[in-house]
């Protein structure tokens, strides 16, 4: 009977160890989940900036500022992005053994991978101009006069077929707007997927 005692005893020690193990554990998943998310506040937060800060450049031409954040913010996307590494880590360790975790966080990496690369993309476009609308260079003009010259531009411009420059305009159009399109795909891909984030906090929540 003291045996048998002991075994129960034993048994129901056990029990209660492996419960406590496993309620760390989800609280340990809680945690990285929910910094997860502060992450993807940072990345949305700094997108505003981006996007603040090139508005900015478009209207006063300020190179060196706009370089400067430029600068800041692929510092601030690079820091996330290596948190976010690290955290797929942990869910792929035996100690938590999530791979659907840490495939969820690639998926959404990848997402922002694509949607940082289009946004440079569209804000290059942009900068440069649509090509019938970019200033020309007038290095190799002739100046006879101080405030006259003679544009060696001109007759390449009476001469140039209307057609090739609608043909740039048009290439350059379906670039902007396949950059716009790519953007807006990737942001739905990571709302959606951000959802299934949400989704399992709840569930580990309510546990």
């Amino acid at each position: 009977m003291e045996d048998f005692e002991k075994k129960v005893s034993i048994k129901d020690s056990m029990e209660i160890e492996q419960e406590n193990s496993n309620c760390s554990k989800r609280n340990e998943i809680l945690n990285l989940l929910r910094k997860f998310l502060e992450i993807q506040q940072r990345r949305a937060q700094a997108y505003s900036k981006l996007k603040t800060g090139f508005s900015e450049y478009m209207k006063s031409g300020g190179e060196l500022a706009y370089q400067q954040l430029c600068s800041e913010i692929t510092v601030e996307f690079n820091d996330c992005s290596k948190q976010v590494l690290e955290m797929e880590s942990l869910f792929l360790n035996p100690d938590y053994c999530r791979v659907d975790l840490a495939e969820l966080l690639r998926a959404i990496q990848t997402q922002e991978k694509q949607k940082l690369h289009l946004t440079a993309t569209i804000q290059v476009l942009k900068k440069a101009g649509r090509p019938s609308e970019r200033l020309m260079n007038h290095e190799n003009c002739s100046f006879k006069k101080p405030m006259e010259h003679e544009c060696v531009h001109l007759q390449e411009i009476t001469e140039a077929a209307g057609t090739e420059e609608a043909e740039l305009n048009a290439e350059y159009d379906n670039a902007l707007k396949e950059a716009i399109r790519g953007v807006q795909d990737a942001v739905t891909a990571i709302n959606e997927h951000l959802e299934e984030v949400r989704y399992e906090i709840a569930a580990l929540e309510t546990e």
